[in-house]
């Protein structure tokens, strides 16, 4: 008897589907409605300013996660190998997504707020119920960089765009691995 519900390779297509559709959107012409003409300085560091928020934010929403898989790793052992290469992946998005005067100098690329993130809170005694909230927070974290990318630029839209895929896939393999795990 055939599984019914979804399967692994229809999550990959549909990852994939939504990463090419978000490249495409993102492709578009810089220039529609200015003419060809460059846009005005003014117009050009407000959106720098509002690209740049949104990447310290994102990093900051990934360090978050990252402590997260570690709180689940620590109280669940068991689930340890298999949080260990999604959380190297989240630990790469947050490079990927740091502000670019962060990749050249680190000091410049800390969160304006020194204060560290928030702890993300108690890990569920239960190791399935821990795993499927990783899985919630990562489709939070897939919605979140799917709906900004709507307002980005289009380099950022692409990167958000494949961010949020990788999201989604860690979504569905964590929902997968919380079904695996023992009680």
């Amino acid at each position: 008897m055939r599984r019914t519900g979804t399967t692994r390779r229809g999550a990959l297509t549909a990852t994939g589907a939504l990463t090419l559709g978000a490249v495409l959107t993102g492709c578009g012409g810089d220039d529609e409605g200015t003419g060809g003409k460059p846009a005005q300085s003014g117009a050009r560091a407000t959106g720098t300013k509002a690209e740049s928020a949104l990447r310290e934010k994102a990093v900051r929403d990934g360090a978050r996660l990252l402590a997260r898989y570690d709180l689940v790793a620590e109280a669940h052992p068991a689930t340890a190998a298999g949080l260990m290469p999604l959380r190297a992946a989240v630990a790469e998005h947050g490079k990927a997504l740091a502000p670019p005067h962060a990749k050249d100098d680190p000091k410049k690329g800390a969160p304006r707020s020194d204060a560290p993130p928030a702890p993300p809170g108690p890990v569920s005694a239960d190791p399935k119920a821990a795993v499927r909230e990783l899985a919630a927070a990562e489709r939070r974290r897939a919605d979140g960089y799917a709906e900004a990318l709507l307002t980005s630029g289009p380099e950022l839209a692409r990167l958000l765009a494949s961010v949020a895929a990788a999201a989604a896939a860690h979504a569905y393999l964590l929902t997968e691995l919380a079904e695996e795990t023992a009680v």
